[in-house]
């Protein structure tokens, strides 16, 4: 088992990422972890970059030296594996702040997730294969904080030292099982996700159950989001620790007019109230104001309604799949999500070359698509 109580290279300088680029040039297998502050400030960031290899771990400063185009191509090299855990934010950080693509992805987290973890978190499976236990207390910590504390440096290198020994366990019980290829294609479709880029759409598009809620509210709702963003702004804080999820919902759905009203809000304490109070009464106001035929409309996809025997077809596939989830060990989603199903029913392929045509992975196509035309076929 890799050793955890590996000191870390701290790197703060040019020179340091270009020799660390060198060092990390020369490893097959290179483990990955990012640490950003977006808990605590309006403009989240990177704020370190772990890497670990046998008997060696560095973490990066990009506070301090935000210049790390000499580590993009180890990156970017399909040949060298890079592991992380629960990479998708990881990846789309990388590529918003340095403007870094990441090849050749294996995601620890995708493979517990197809071996059927229950727990797949990093904490879980470091502490159910090792006994290793991460301190929780840093996992909200905020990274932009200098000089880091001991603590912090100390999470941070768990992070990743351990990651390769947790892949190389991984990749031979998916092995085993005939699933690396799966967990493979997830990674290499991992690889291209993005940050959201937000124009100038309404921000209610981005609030939970905003789709539930009728015209007058949502226009209530964005005036309220509006006057809370550009709070966070002038605050360099988060938007939640401005006024929180349901304080905000709670505001747009009540629709306080006076500072009494204001009172009986969840989240709405006396020093919220003087602080904030009077915008938010300013923010309902003006929402009220918006004339009926300006009302802001949540967009909706109209969703094909299924004919009768497309109906048959989905709950046939979908009995196919509880029972292969079952005999697999693994969540139902990872096998095959609704969205899928209901495309299977409504195409319902006759041949491979028609199975082609619908959004299957390759390796559901090779593992299921047999499975599946029989099943099409006997229902038919």
């Amino acid at each position: 088992m890799s050793d955890t109580t590996v000191s870390p290279e701290i790197i703060t300088t040019a020179n340091g990422v270009r020799q660390l680029a060198q060092r990390l040039d020369r490893e097959p297998l290179v483990a990955c972890d990012l640490e950003a502050d977006s808990m605590h400030h309006y403009q989240e960031k990177v704020c370190l970059l772990q890497f670990a290899v046998p008997g060696y771990a560095a973490i990066v400063d990009p506070l301090a030296v935000p210049d790390l185009s000499p580590l993009a191509p180890l990156f970017a090299d399909a040949s060298r594996r890079k592991v992380f855990h629960g990479a998708d934010y990881d990846i789309r950080s990388l590529h918003r702040d340095f403007g870094i693509e990441v090849n050749s992805l294996f995601d620890t987290m995708i493979a517990c997730q197809y071996l059927g973890e229950r727990e797949f978190g990093l904490a879980a499976a470091l502490r159910k294969r090792f006994g290793v236990e991460l301190d929780k207390q840093y996992q909200r910590a905020d990274w932009s904080r200098r000089p880091l504390s001991a603590g912090m440096i100390e999470y941070a290198v768990k992070d990743t030292t351990l990651l390769i020994e947790l892949y190389r366990q991984l990749e031979g019980e998916l092995r085993e099982r005939g699933r690396l290829a799966w967990v493979e294609e997830e990674c290499v479709l991992l690889t291209r996700v993005r940050m959201a880029q937000r124009g100038d759409e309404p921000l209610f598009l981005r609030f939970k159950g905003a789709a539930r809620l009728d015209r007058r509210t949502l226009a209530v709702l964005e005036e309220i989001l509006r006057f809370r963003d550009r709070r966070a702004r002038q605050a360099d804080v988060p938007p939640f620790k401005i006024l929180g999820t349901e304080t905000v919902r709670e505001l747009a759905e009540k629709r306080p007019r006076s500072a009494g009203e204001l009172a009986g809000i969840a989240g709405i304490t006396e020093k919220v109230a003087a602080r904030h109070g009077e915008g938010i009464l300013q923010s309902v106001e003006k929402g009220m104001a918006v004339p009926e035929r300006s009302l802001p409309l949540y967009p909706r996809e109209e969703r094909r309604r299924l004919s009768g025997p497309e109906e048959q077809w989905l709950k046939a596939l979908k009995g196919w799949r509880e029972k292969e989830a079952a005999r697999l060990g693994i969540d139902m989603g990872y096998l095959a999500n609704n969205a899928l199903l209901e495309q299977l029913a409504v195409v319902a392929p006759r041949s491979d070359a028609e199975l082609d045509a619908i959004g299957l992975r390759q390796w559901q196509k090779r593992e299921f698509g047999p499975a599946i035309l029989a099943l099409l076929a006997a229902v038919r």
